[in-house]
């Protein structure tokens, strides 16, 4: 039986992170829920058992096979290294670590594509979810023909920056509602029914970090070899879901058909009925990408395209869950089994 540490268990991607497990090959697995002082001592459920979070001891990563940074950047960073010596694996869903000395951004979903690990490796960054996204569905593409160029707008919710954001944006549109002024601790402007590219200096919220967070994943998952990849994210006035627009050119014209079979397959529902349009709330409890697809014909009778417009929609949350486990569970053939004599 495997013991894991959830540190941040109390953020909303922790306890994402909690569901997705007992749901997994990990699920008999015993959990350790942590979290900064604040959120110590509050109750949890765990499978069929009530649990406590307990704040982070100086042996709280001990006999840990796994451990899952959930928090903010700064706990990820002053709580690595413990969970290091502990012997634990390092799962940092914060990505306060993409950018150290031989750590590894990983997604499974892209196979072949996923950067390798071993026993030295430090730690592993589950790639950003909107990376994944937009990497898997430029990765399908190819398959038709090679990509010239992709543009990918991303639509982001309120929930990727946690609890106080969400509350925030609730509050905002209460205010707005009820001809309230407008509270601003987190965001500095207004959230609520408004679409944003930048929120303000003194906001908590920094789009421009998300933006180069998404290209460095992109380009890791990748290995560089992708297809150019210009991103932009936008703050949109909703509480779950990413949503996406990408418009995709090709080096040559292909059967709008082939698109068609090129983005179907695993981990990828492909809408085809106008009224089942992909959005954040269908997404919402989704383990797939949900992408309707719109390509440009080169003439009014043509059944060939060379551009395409992509609308897809994924849950931000369990996304970012999935993904860590399913690298938890590729990690899982390194770590040492039994004992040497």
């Amino acid at each position: 039986m495997y013991k894991i540490a959830i540190a941040g268990a109390s953020t909303l991607v922790g306890r994402e992170l909690k569901e997705v497990l007992s749901e997994s090959p990990l699920e008999s697995a015993n959990l350790a829920l942590l979290d900064e002082e604040v959120a110590q001592g509050q109750l949890e459920q765990v499978g069929d058992e009530a649990t406590f979070i307990q704040a982070i001891s100086a042996d709280a990563f001990d006999r840990a096979d796994f451990t899952f940074f959930c928090g903010s950047e700064s706990l990820t960073r002053r709580h690595w290294q413990q969970a290091l010596r502990a012997g634990s694996t390092v799962l940092d869903l914060s990505a306060a670590l993409d950018r150290e000395p031989g750590v590894v951004i990983r997604a499974p979903w892209l196979g072949s594509d996923a950067a390798p690990v071993d026993l030295f490796t430090p730690a592993v960054v589950p790639a950003h979810p909107a990376a994944i996204a937009v990497a898997l569905l430029l990765r399908r593409l190819q398959q038709a023909a090679p990509v010239r160029f992709a543009a990918a707008t991303v639509l982001e919710p309120a929930s990727d920056f946690g609890r106080a954001a969400m509350d925030e944006l609730h509050q905002q549109t209460v205010s707005l509602l009820s001809f309230q002024s407008l509270p601003r601790q987190f965001y500095e402007a207004q959230a609520a029914y408004n679409l944003l590219a930048g929120t303000g200096e003194g906001s908590k919220v920094n789009l421009q970090e998300v933006e180069a967070r998404i290209r460095r994943h992109y380009e890791a998952l990748t290995g560089g070899r992708g297809p150019a990849l210009a991103v932009q994210v936008i703050h949109a006035p909703v509480f779950h879901g990413y949503t996406f627009s990408i418009a995709v050119e090709l080096e040559r014209p292909v059967e709008i058909v082939a698109y068609e079979e090129a983005l179907t397959g695993e981990h990828v529902e492909l809408v085809l009925e106008d009224t089942d349009s992909p959005s954040n709330l269908a997404a919402t409890g989704q383990n797939d990408i949900l992408v309707r697809m719109r390509p440009e014909p080169l003439g009014r009778n043509s059944n060939q395209a060379s551009r395409l417009w992509l609308w897809a929609a994924a849950d931000n949350l369990r996304l970012n869950a999935q993904n860590a486990v399913l690298c938890a569970l590729d990690l899982r053939r390194i770590r040492p089994q039994g004992t040497v004599q």
